[in-house]
């Protein structure tokens, strides 16, 4: 079938990109879902800083590619094999398909699945294949989803089936920044109630964790960014203390107003600037939490000295732990009952056609998270 795609040709190119046109709208030949695959109609799909950092070349991908990797949509059609889900479901997308037989899968860590994860470097669909098409020649998928487009043809495995009353918008939001988000806080960091927590770094994926640590009862919320409209939006949500990540005493300060440090801190701006104030300030015996992806050739140096003799604890998440099939129905569960207010991170709607636009306003910091509707 024929399909409308965003295509990135080639990274990096020069801003602002409403003028460099770095996205494509293309038409693309689509293949049918094969053995265990379906299509989706693509109903919503958000602008996220994974799909900022393949542009502008932070994160290398094989090119030509059909960017996108958060969103939902409606199943129109099953491959062979497929019996646990119907035409006219509501699915959201999860960006690591699942093969369920690898050693990581086998110990319930699907995001850290090993075909998955190669065939989402290798710009596949979870068994290898390419299902997209332009002129004959082959198009990369991202990360298994390519969700920019009107239809996506994608591993059962990387569809979770959701509740149709839920406005597809808003679902969108919890196939990356609410998983990887709130994730990180109850699954990697295991935040408990009474605990202090610190975020650095307020996009979408960042405020998402401050909603999950507000929901899993920390005493104390201190969310760091160097927006002064995204520390008041932290505020709005629930974050107890606000501080400018730029202020030269910015660790000092943070550390006085959690009496030495926080029992957990958030990193989520992916750079090793903000790392390193998310170590400074987490105390004696604490955690720190980074799941911002900087450059791959991006360094820090570890002082193993307090790390030793503080007993401090570093951890890698990676769409916040999660088990998808777990953790996304109970995820908005909260968001229904009140207590995750994901439709707050959401500051406006655009078409396809003005997905360049959007990354400007997400690279420039204007933006949380916007959606394209389809």
């Amino acid at each position: 079938m024929k399909v409308r795609a965003a295509v990135l040709e080639a990274m990096g190119a020069a801003h602002p990109y409403a003028e460099s046109r770095p996205l494509k709208i293309e038409e693309l030949d689509l293949d049918p879902p094969g053995p265990g695959e379906i299509l989706v109609r693509i109903k919503a799909a958000g602008l996220c800083h994974s799909d900022l950092s393949v542009i502008n070349g932070d994160r290398p991908r094989p090119m030509p590619m059909a960017l996108g990797h958060e969103a939902a949509g409606i199943v129109e059609e099953l491959g062979a094999g497929v019996t646990d889900l119907n035409v006219g479901d509501h699915v959201v997308l999860v960006f690591v398909p699942s093969c369920g037989h690898c050693m990581p899968c086998a110990e319930g860590r699907p995001a850290l699945c090993e075909p998955g994860a190669a065939a989402n470097g290798a710009g596949t669909l979870l068994h290898g294949v390419r299902r997209l098409k332009r002129n004959g020649q082959a198009i990369n998928h991202h990360l298994g989803c390519s969700a920019f487009a009107t239809h996506a043809t994608v591993s059962r495995n990387s569809a979770i089936r959701i509740d149709p009353e839920l406005p597809l918008t808003e679902a969108a939001l919890f196939g990356c920044a609410v998983l990887t988000g709130v994730g990180a806080v109850v699954n990697t960091a295991q935040v408990r109630a009474g605990s202090t927590v610190a975020v650095v770094g307020l996009g979408g994926v960042g405020l998402a964790s401050v909603l999950g640590a507000v929901a899993a009862g920390a005493r104390q919320v201190i969310a760091a960014d160097l927006s002064d409209d995204k520390l008041a939006l932290a505020k709005s949500l629930g974050a107890t203390h606000v501080f400018n990540a730029g202020a030269a005493d910015a660790a000092e300060a943070i550390r006085q107003a959690s009496h030495g440090g926080v029992d957990f801190a958030i990193e989520m701006a992916g750079s090793t600037r903000a790392f390193d104030l998310a170590y400074k300030i987490t105390r004696r015996g604490g955690t720190t939490v980074t799941a911002g992806l900087p450059p791959p050739n991006a360094t820090w140096p570890m002082p193993p000295v307090n790390l030793v003799a503080e007993e401090r604890t570093i951890k890698g998440s990676y769409i916040g732990t999660c088990v998808p099939l777990r953790d996304l129905p109970r995820y908005i569960e909260l968001y229904r009952g009140g207590r995750l207010p994901v439709n707050k991170l959401m500051t406006g709607t655009l078409a396809l056609d003005d997905i360049n636009r959007g990354f400007d306003l997400l690279h420039e910091g204007k933006a949380v998270r916007q959606v394209i509707v389809l």
